[in-house]
Formats: structure tokens, sequence, C-alpha cells
């Protein structure tokens, strides 16, 4: 699935306000609201990024971001944020198994 890079508004060097916007129809075909959380693997990342999604937001018609200061700090360092207004990176998730999610750099 293509997902889209999201921030909040504001820029931060920390990482903090970024996140992962999924599309909501690949949302209700792939997660499962029985699940906490998601593992997501960053590519070229050093480690498996837990996000939250037992939140009624990520349920809601309208966020359905996965938010999470390391995915912030990932887009930073591979010069992927801040973008040019209204030009968010567009991203590879591939479902691997259960709650667990890859990341690809660029969407083919």
């Amino acid at each position: 699935m293509i997902v889209t890079a999201w921030n909040n508004g504001s820029y931060h060097e920390s990482g903090a306000g970024y996140g992962l916007k999924i599309n909501g129809s690949d949302r209700d075909k792939t997660f499962d609201r029985k699940w906490d959380h998601v593992v997501l693997d960053l590519e070229k990342y050093p480690k498996p990024v837990i996000v939250n999604i037992n939140k009624s937001s990520f349920w809601g018609p309208t966020c359905r971001e996965l938010i999470k200061k390391e995915i912030g700090i990932w887009l930073l360092s591979n010069g992927l944020a801040p973008w040019p207004k209204n030009k968010p990176p567009k991203l590879n998730m591939n479902h691997v198994s259960d709650n667990r999610f890859q990341i690809k750099l660029k969407s083919d």
C-alpha cells in the first residue's frame, strides 16, 4: 500500500510531530482493531518502531496517522522532511505478518 508522510504543521528537528497517513480503505482491510500497536520496520533504520493504534483518532474517518517521533527522525535523516508545501513524500508500506509492517523509502 502507498502511505503519505504527515506532519502536524510544526517542524521539529527532534522528529516530533511526524507520522504516516494511511488510506482509510487500506486501514480497514489491513489493520485489526484488536491490535494495541503496530511494529514498523523502517528501511535503513536500526530498530523496529512500535506505534500505538489503540486510539479513536486512528480509527476515525479523517486522521488515520501512525505518529511517532522515530518516524520523524527517519524521515529527516533520509532527506524526506521537511517537504515542499502540499508535497509530502509517498512511501511503500508492506504488511509482513500480524501487526508488523515494512516501510520502504521510495514508492514503486
